[in-house]
C-alpha cells in the first residue's frame, strides 16, 4: 500500500496508477504519462484522491451483478450546460483507481470482472454471454475454433471496420460456408435470423451472405422486424413482443412469404415513430405499405423474433453473431463517433454502460440458449447445436 501523502498528490496519484494500469489495458502503453494525467483529471474528485471511499470486492461484485444498479443510471445528466458521466459510473472508476494505487484492489480480480476503455477513460463490468445452459445447449465445447486474430485490438483505442473484417476472415467464412451446406440439406425458401449486440458485424455479414447467395443464383430479400412496430405512444415502454408489434400480421406475412406468395408489410416512419397501419392493423389513409416478393432465402432483421415462440418455428435457421464488449465498443467509438457522430461523448459511454447487462439479460443470452449456431468472432469459435454438427460433419 501507498502513503496518504502520495494519494494527496495528484500528479504522484497519476505515476502510481498509470505504472498499475498498463497490464490491465495495452492500448496505455502507448499513452505518455502527460497525456494519462489530462484524461485522469476528468475524474479528479473535488476532495482529493484521498478522499475516496472504497467498497469492499464482495459489495462491489454484488452491486455490478444487480439490475436495479444499471437501471439507476442516467444516460444523460447535466453539469451547468453539458452532459457528464453518471456519478455511479465515476464513483466505480474512481474507487477501482484507488483500489489500485493502495493495493487494496489486485489487477487480477479487477481484470477478471471489469475491462479498461481508454477513450471513454472508464472501467465497464465484463459481460457473460454463454450461461451453462448455453454451453449445455451446445455440448460444452465449440465445433470449430480458430486464431484469436482480434487480439491485435487490443493495443488500439478504435477499430475500423476494414481491420475488423481481416481479423474475422477465418470464422466469417467458415460461417458462409456452414450456411451454404445447411441450406443445400434443409432446402428452400429459408428464413434466416441472424441476431447479436450493437456493432458486433451483423449488417456486414448478412450483406457478405446476401452476395454469395445471389452468385450462388439464389434469390434473396429481407425483411426488417422494425416495420412492425406499432406507434411508439402505443409501446409505452413495453419489451418487445406481441404487444408492441402487429404480431398477427408480421405471422401471417411470415407463413405466405414462405408459401412463396408477394406479402404486403407495414412500413416504420423512425422519425415520426409512427407505423403505417392502426392497431388493428389496417393501412391508415395516405401511408404507403412495403412490398416484398418471394425468395428462396429470406433474412428476417432483428433481436426478438425467435424470442416468440410462434414465430421461433417459422424460422429454418437461428443464428448469434456475437463480438465482445470490449471490441465492440473500440467499433463504436469510430463508427458512432468520428464517423456518424451519433452522441455527445458523454451519452454514448453512459448509455453503452447502462445498456450492456440489460440486452444481455434480456436478449441475448435467451437466444444463445436457444439458437442453431453461435458465431464468436473475438474468440473465434463457431458453436452449433447437435442437430447442426449432426449436417455440417466434423470437417
Amino acid at each position: 500500500m501507498i502513503g496518504t501523502s502520495r494519494l494527496r498528490s495528484p500528479l504522484a496519484f497519476s505515476e502510481t496508477l498509470f505504472e498499475q494500469m498498463s497490464p490491465l489495458n495495452a492500448a496505455i502503453k502507448k499513452m505518455a504519462l502527460y497525456e494519462f494525467h489530462y484524461a485522469l483529471e476528468n475524474l479528479y474528485p473535488d476532495s482529493g484522491w484521498d478522499s475516496v471511499e472504497l467498497d469492499s470486492e464482495e459489495e462491489i461484485e454484488r452491486m455490478i451483478s444487480q439490475r436495479d444498479f444499471y437501471e439507476a443510471i442516467q444516460t444523460k445528466p447535466r453539469l451547468k450546460d453539458r452532459i457528464v458521466l453518471d456519478e455511479s459510473i465515476a464513483r466505480l472508476t474512481r474507487m477501482l483507481f484507488v483500489g489500485l494505487v493502495r493495493g487494496e484492489y489486485s489487477q487480477g480480480w479487477i481484470n477478471k470482472l471489469f475491462y479498461f476503455d481508454v477513450r471513454g477513460f472508464y472501467f465497464l463490468p465484463r459481460t457473460v454471454y454463454f450461461t451453462e445452459t448455453a454451453l449445455a445447449h451446445f455440448g460444452g465445447k465449440p465445433f470449430r475454433c480458430f486464431e484469436p486474430r482480434q487480439k491485435r485490438f487490443e493495443n488500439i483505442q478504435d477499430i475500423g471496420y476494414l481491420d475488423f473484417q481481416e481479423a474475422n476472415l477465418e470464422i466469417d467464412r467458415a460461417l458462409i460456408e456452414s450456411i451454404q451446406k445447411l441450406i443445400q440439406v434443409r432446402g428452400t425458401p429459408i428464413l434466416i435470423t441472424l441476431a447479436g449486440p450493437t456493432a458486433a458485424g451483423k449488417t456486414e455479414i448478412v450483406e457478405r451472405l446476401l452476395d454469395t447467395f445471389e452468385k450462388m443464383g439464389k434469390k434473396t430479400t429481407t425483411i426488417e422486424m422494425d416495420n412492425f412496430l406499432l406507434d411508439r405512444d402505443f409501446r409505452d415502454n413495453k419489451p418487445m413482443g406481441k404487444e408492441t408489434t402487429h404480431f398477427e400480421l408480421f405471422k401471417q406475412c411470415l407463413l405466405e412469404i414462405l408459401n412463396g406468395k408477394r406479402i404486403t408489410i407495414p412500413r416504420y416512419d423512425s422519425l415520426s415513430a409512427s407505423s403505417s397501419h392502426d392497431l388493428e392493423g389496417n393501412l391508415r389513409p395516405g401511408c404507403l405499405p412495403l412490398e416484398i416478393e418471394p425468395a428462396d432465402i429470406i433474412f428476417l432483421e432483428g433481436n426478438f423474433p425467435f424470442q416468440m415462440e410462434e414465430i421461433a418455428g417459422l424460422i429454418g435457421l437461428k443464428i448469434v453473431y456475437l463480438t465482445d464488449d470490449p471490441v465492440r465498443l473500440k467499433r463504436k467509438w469510430k463508427r458512432d463517433i468520428d464517423y456518424r457522430k451519433n452522441y455527445d461523448p458523454a451519452h454514448f459511454r453512459n448509455r453503452f454502460f447502462k445498456t450492456q447487462f440489460q440486452r444481455a439479460e434480456d436478449v441475448y443470452r435467451p437466444q444463445i440458449e436457444k439458437c442453431d449456431l453461435v458465431v464468436d468472432t473475438t474468440a473465434a469459435t463457431l458453436w452449433a447445436t447437435s442437430e447442426i454438427t449432426d449436417i455440417l460433419g466434423s470437417d
